[in-house]
């Protein structure tokens, strides 16, 4: 496939692109990518190509087909018509001919997948023997049938492949909260409040060194930025996400991009650490397949209470003991310090690696 390993593997710096982009496009790119190189495809500037490309929208779920499989799947974060970007990026050279592939996409989210394209087709309700070449666009009644059965495309995607379950989303009844308990609505003395307003503070703060956005609860914020100078969140939390936000914004610390979420934090020190758990096992019964990591972040010595907490029957039952990531402090306050303000290596896997499942 044409320049797929230039410009959509390796991807391209900000800085070649820029100069061939209006600003008001360059300052989205920016917004959705921050530092971060950004994958890009082309297509020639045919009538067919330019009818797709017209009804491209931002956001939009989009596929790269290759043979028999799904390349990628990813979300158009912006488009644009520009000879010269082709020419910059893939220098329009092949063959005998000169043309460009002028019809130019910038996707965020890629995942590859070397999925086979006929389980996609089945999954959403396409001719199993559909063809397909290159970039497309996942139709909108297709979509919007799959999300009323199901959470996240990709997530569904990547089980597919490994034959994993896959979980239909419950009736609405089920999305009822499993009930809080007195012990856990009483409120921590202030020096827990001031800890738990720390951690927070180090999870968002890293979080932005890792090239993420960043989001706490509105009413975290203002406290945050308070005591520690930090007021770099994200402006609005549900930009893109597929998610039901109500189960999301509320977590203590949330890492995502512009279309998906990358990790999700809860900070408890005593009681608390049960309604932690019911944000997690909330968001489980309404996107069952995702696969972001979610952490409960907790001094050491309480992690046997985190484990007899996951060895709840209702969160058993829910599987929120094979999702959800013990975090000591001790673990947070080590990453700060090996990191310090590199952004060089800090990323989600490192907390993953730090953290840990709890066994029974």
């Amino acid at each position: 496939m044409v320049h797929y390993q230039d410009t959509i593997r390796n991807k391209v710096a900000f800085d070649r692109i820029a100069p061939h982009v209006p600003s008001n496009l360059g300052r989205k790119l920016h917004q959705v990518f921050g530092p971060h190189p950004i994958a890009v495809w082309g297509s020639r500037d045919s009538s067919a190509n330019r009818a797709k490309f017209d009804r491209m929208t931002e956001g939009d779920e989009i596929l790269i087909v290759e043979g028999d499989a799904i390349k990628l799947l990813g979300r158009v974060a912006g488009k644009l018509v520009s000879p010269s970007l082709s020419t910059e990026l893939w220098k329009n050279l092949r063959g005998d001919t000169t043309q460009g592939w002028d019809l130019v996409y910038f996707i965020a989210n890629p995942r590859e997948i070397d999925l086979p394209f006929a389980q996609f087709c089945r999954l959403l309700g396409y001719e199993e023997h559909l063809q397909l070449r290159g970039l497309t666009r996942v139709a909108d009644d297709r979509l919007e049938a799959f999300y009323a059965q199901y959470d996240d495309l990709y997530s569904i995607l990547l089980r597919l492949k490994t034959g994993d379950r896959v979980q239909e989303l419950p009736e609405p009844v089920a999305h009822e909260r499993l009930p809080a308990r007195d012990e856990e609505l009483q409120p921590p003395p202030e020096r827990e409040l001031s800890e738990h307003l720390r951690m927070q503070w180090l999870l968002l703060k890293m979080g932005r060194q890792a090239g993420e956005k960043v989001w706490a609860p509105r009413n975290d914020q203002q406290r945050i930025t308070s005591e520690y100078k930090f007021g770099d969140f994200e402006e609005t939390f549900a930009a893109g996400l597929d998610t039901q936000v109500k189960y999301v914004e509320n977590i203590d610390v949330v890492w995502k991009e512009e279309f998906r979420i990358d990790a999700a934090f809860e900070i408890e020190n005593s009681t608390s650490i049960y309604s932690g758990l019911l944000r997690f096992a909330d968001l489980t019964m309404v996107a069952p397949n995702t696969l972001y990591p979610m952490f409960i972040v907790a001094p050491g010595e309480r992690r046997n209470r985190v484990r007899e907490q996951l060895a709840r029957p209702s969160f058993r039952h829910l599987g929120i003991h094979e999702k959800v990531r013990y975090l000591s402090y001790e673990k947070v306050n080590e990453i700060e310090e090996f990191f310090g303000e590199s952004k060089s290596g800090l990323n989600v896997d490192v907390f993953v690696g730090r953290s840990e499942l709890l066994p029974d």
